[in-house]
């Protein structure tokens, strides 16, 4: 996908569907199963990832950032039979982990056991005033600071003491620690070794959303060969630097026209008029010239 850098909102998404698709009526809201590609509005630059699990689209948790340059990228999703994903930008690995970490497919296998509670005499208090500490007779009587025997005293001099005397902190014996709720294993979980297939894949829908004209969205391929896709990502590479090539040809063009433009001479339009001067610089003739209007 090319993405200009001055549009201001855009987004452009393939969307693998399956089997019963209504493709007259094809919309934002027809069923499919995996939507992938970059969205870019603003300070939103993110690549969609959404996977169809029993009926529910869940977007992956953490954002994938999206490329917003002038130049075409090649963004690749490959789904593993071991429900590992990768996402290349490029051909480059941006993101890769296991799809049922990365989406919230299935429920916690663990939940807080429902029959425990906090017991009501649970201490949290991890310390205590110590019970044996005494406050010192002369406490209060001690002086934070005394006088320095060679300064004098100014005249709005106030002496500070301590403050409230509070007692040194121990251990508390009766401590236990932070309560943790204890687990049990979470009746509605089941595990699904199969989230990764899905029963048909039979479309190929393209949702495209922009704002301003600029966006290329174009080259879709879905197989099932890794090398393959591989392959095609190497021509998407040579294209993009093709287009890079060709933005510098231009850049430099534009320099050196600049350039030429700031050393050529001012227009004859700007220069004074000197037609009715004598431009012959002869000392002579201007004498005779003086002499004749006398």
């Amino acid at each position: 996908m090319k993405h200009e850098q001055d549009i201001d909102c855009g987004g452009g998404y393939v969307k693998i569907l399956p089997t019963g698709l209504d493709q007259e009526n094809f919309n934002g809201d027809s069923e499919y199963n995996i939507m992938f590609g970059p969205d870019i509005c603003g300070a939103t630059k993110r690549v969609h990832f959404i996977v169809t699990y029993k009926g529910k689209n869940h977007l992956i948790k953490n954002e994938i950032r999206a490329e917003s340059d002038v130049f075409s990228h090649l963004y690749t999703l490959i789904i593993n039979p071991d429900q590992t994903f990768q996402v290349l930008i490029d051909n480059k690995e941006v993101r890769k982990g296991s799809l049922l970490e990365a989406f919230d497919f299935l429920p916690p296998k663990e939940i807080n056991d429902p029959s425990v509670s906090k017991p009501s005499d649970w201490v949290d208090e991890k310390e205590i005033v110590d019970p044996e500490a005494k406050k010192p007779e002369d406490w209060d009587t001690i002086p934070a600071q005394i006088k320095d025997a060679e300064a004098q005293q100014p005249e709005d001099w106030d002496t500070e003491l301590d403050g409230e005397w509070e007692a040194p902190q121990v251990p508390n014996p009766e401590y236990k620690g932070e309560w943790v709720h204890p687990r049990i294993a979470n009746p509605e979980y089941q595990e699904d070794s199969q989230i990764y297939a899905f029963n048909s894949n039979k479309y190929v829908g393209i949702e495209i959303w922009q704002v301003k004209s600029g966006t290329i969205f174009d080259n879709f391929l879905v197989t099932d060969s890794v090398e393959t896709a591989a392959e095609w990502a190497e021509k998407s590479a040579n294209r993009q630097q093709a287009e890079k090539d060709l933005k510098k040809k231009d850049d430099d063009e534009k320099k050196a026209a600049n350039s030429e433009d700031e050393a050529a001479p001012e227009s004859t339009e700007d220069l004074p008029d000197l037609s009715g001067l004598d431009l012959d610089n002869d000392d002579d003739s201007d004498a005779d010239a003086g002499h004749d209007e006398l």
